[in-house]
C-alpha cells in the first residue's frame, strides 16, 4: 500500500508537468509585438494572436524572429534547436500598406496542390478560411471524412503544401 501514494502523486502531477513542457504562446505574441514594433491588432502588428490550439514544445533557448518575405508581411518565429519548431505570424498592414485582399475566400472551391522533390499532385478542395497570396489558411479536400489541413495560398483558386 505504501507504493500507491507516490504513484498517485505522480499521476496527479502529470498534467502540470505536461503543461510546463509547452511553449508559452502569450510570450510568443509579446515577442512578435516587440520585434514588429506594434501591438497585436494594430497596423504593423500581428493580425491575430498565435493559435491557442498549437502545442509547441518549450524552447530551451531564446526564440529567433525575422521578417519572412520581401513584403515583410509575416514574422518567422523559430525555436533554433534540433527538433525545434517554426511558425509564421501574419502582420496587419505592414509598412503602412493596406491589408492585401483575399485571393481565396472562405467557401471557395479550390485546388490543393502537394509537391515535393520530383512530384506534384493536386485534388479539389474547399477553403475553410479566406487569405491573400502567401497566407496560410485552413483547407479541406473534397470527400467523405476529409480532415482540415493548412496550405499556403499560391494564387486565386490554388493553395499548396510543399513537402521536404
Amino acid at each position: 500500500m505504501k507504493h500507491l501514494i507516490p504513484l498517485s502523486a505522480l499521476l496527479l502531477a502529470a498534467p502540470a508537468l505536461a503543461q510546463s513542457a509547452l511553449a508559452d504562446l502569450s510570450a510568443i505574441d509579446a515577442a512578435v509585438a516587440r520585434f514588429a514594433g506594434a501591438p497585436l491588432g494594430a497596423p504593423g502588428g500581428a493580425a491575430a494572436p498565435v493559435d491557442r490550439r498549437l502545442r509547441l514544445g518549450r524552447c530551451g533557448v531564446p526564440l529567433t524572429l525575422s521578417w519572412y518575405g520581401a513584403a515583410q508581411d509575416r514574422v518567422q518565429v523559430d525555436c533554433p534547436v534540433a527538433g525545434g519548431w517554426r511558425l509564421y505570424v501574419p502582420i496587419l498592414g505592414a509598412g503602412g500598406d493596406k491589408v492585401a485582399a483575399p485571393a481565396i475566400a472562405r467557401g471557395d472551391a479550390i485546388s490543393i496542390a502537394v509537391s515535393g522533390e520530383g512530384f506534384a499532385v493536386a485534388q479539389p478542395g474547399e477553403a475553410l478560411e479566406s487569405g491573400p497570396v502567401g497566407a496560410w489558411i485552413k483547407v479541406r479536400a473534397l470527400g467523405q471524412g476529409a480532415q482540415p489541413l493548412r496550405a499556403r495560398v499560391l494564387r486565386p483558386g490554388l493553395a499548396g503544401i510543399d513537402l521536404p
